[in-house]
């Protein structure tokens, strides 16, 4: 006689696999949903979103305008709550946690860059006392410690300066001393050099890879800047609520940087063939599909092929 599976083991096999897939990795988003409404209308920002960040890495994720990018670094910053699927970063499941938790997690676990150089620091307040906040609120204040990250960040002449005394790019470094401050497992940086020329860009991005590099912490970049893009080891293509591609970079055997792009495959087998390929073929709706010994080829349906003609 067959056993029918019940409800209840259908729901601790899809647990299973869950906590299978990513294994140990830091940053665990699986089949992720986010639903909003706006005007009553309901938005799909995130239709099934699968991505995977190893501890230590900095990455940066790019995509167009209503992606799903910045949706999905206010989920993983614990600022917005995802509908269905599975978001879990340094273990912690954000689907899951109470209010207490989440007020915990945003204090001591992410630490939160935001494009607009005024949102991050208080006008009133020095560099050092910016730096000094996020540690009295978690009641472990330490005044060494805000002198030793601005030091670090290459800010430390800026100690004594509040907010409108410091230029741009001063300001957006103090910021990434503030997200240091409570010893965050993750940094998130939402477009951190968008207001800023390329030299002053890339003074902020050689602080967020110092920070990566000596103290350990794990960063995600949302950007458009080609010049942070092209810097980071991974880049991950959102498109349509989706990851869409991957560009992994290596350095060559005689240290030239290869950057090698790749369509992300799902856990179901869905992949998102890139734009301009789609386009310069004319595909639509459905595509052809031939296994060959080592690889999948990819054409046109004959049925598109043949109105062309």
């Amino acid at each position: 006689m067959t056993n029918i599976p019940t409800m209840s083991d259908l729901e601790a096999q899809a647990t299973r696999e869950r906590a299978a897939f990513g294994g140990d990795a830091h940053i665990v988003c699986d089949n992720l949903v986010r639903i909003y409404k706006t005007e009553g209308v309901e938005v799909v920002a995130l239709q099934g979103l699968d991505l995977l960040i190893q501890k230590g890495e900095l990455i940066a994720i790019v995509g167009a305008s209503g992606s799903g990018k910045s949706t999905l670094l206010n989920v993983l910053s614990g600022l917005d709550v995802p509908t269905a699927g599975l978001a879990r970063v340094a273990g912690m499941d954000l689907l899951s946690m109470t209010a207490k938790d989440r007020l915990r997690y945003r204090r001591e676990v992410v630490g939160f860059i935001w494009q607009q150089t005024a949102r991050n620091l208080l006008s009133y307040l020095t560099a050092r006392e910016n730096v000094e906040l996020p540690m009295r609120l978690a009641g472990r204040h330490r005044r060494d410690r805000a002198m030793e990250l601005l030091t670090l960040l290459g800010v430390d002449h800026c100690a004594d300066k509040r907010p409108a005394e410091m230029s741009g790019g001063e300001q957006q470094r103090v910021a990434i001393a503030v997200a240091l401050a409570n010893s965050p497992q993750l940094i998130l940086a939402d477009e951190p050099t968008g207001e800023l020329d390329s030299d002053t860009s890339e003074e902020v991005f050689e602080a967020l890879r110092r920070a990566n590099r000596e103290l350990g912490v794990t960063v995600v970049i949302v950007t458009h800047d080609a010049l942070v893009s092209e810097q980071v080891d991974r880049t991950v293509g959102i498109r349509d609520g989706r990851t869409s591609s991957e560009t992994l970079r290596r350095e060559g055997a005689e240290g030239e940087i290869i950057a090698e792009e790749y369509a992300v495959l799902d856990r179901v087998g869905r992949l998102q063939l890139p734009r301009d390929f789609m386009n310069a073929l004319d595909m639509e709706r459905r595509v052809r599909l031939e296994l060959e010994s080592d690889h999948i080829g990819v054409w046109p349906s004959r049925e598109e092929s043949a109105d062309e003609r």
